[in-house]
């Protein structure tokens, strides 16, 4: 298998509905696959990225670009509603910290 694939994020997860785990790359979000261990999930799933690779690759399309080696700037716009905007903006006042902090503070806790 090509090493290539390995800068992909992959996740294997339990499948309530098919009763099996299902392999699942972040970058191809169409894909998956099925197997009845994690094991044979993620091992299918990277094939199946491999393969889908040599396509892109054979027909000239881009290939995507493996979310662990994406530059992010740091910025996120987001739009909410005006009620919740008002609402933040005023906890943040009362709190002595910035809207953005707060929102930041607020993302992190996930």
């Amino acid at each position: 298998m090509d090493l290539k694939i390995d800068r992909f994020t992959y996740r294997v997860t339990w499948s309530e509905e098919d009763q099996e785990y299902i392999g699942l790359c972040a970058e191809f979000p169409s894909l998956s696959w099925l197997a009845s261990s994690p094991e044979q999930a993620l091992m299918g799933i990277r094939t199946i990225v491999t393969e889908v690779i040599r396509n892109m690759e054979a027909s000239a399309e881009r290939v995507p670009e493996p979310i662990a080696i994406r530059r992010y700037s740091g910025r996120l716009m987001v739009r909410i509603p005006p009620e919740l905007h008002r609402r933040l903006a005023l906890e943040a006042a009362e709190a002595g910290i910035s809207l953005n902090r707060l929102a930041s503070a607020r993302l992190d806790e996930r």
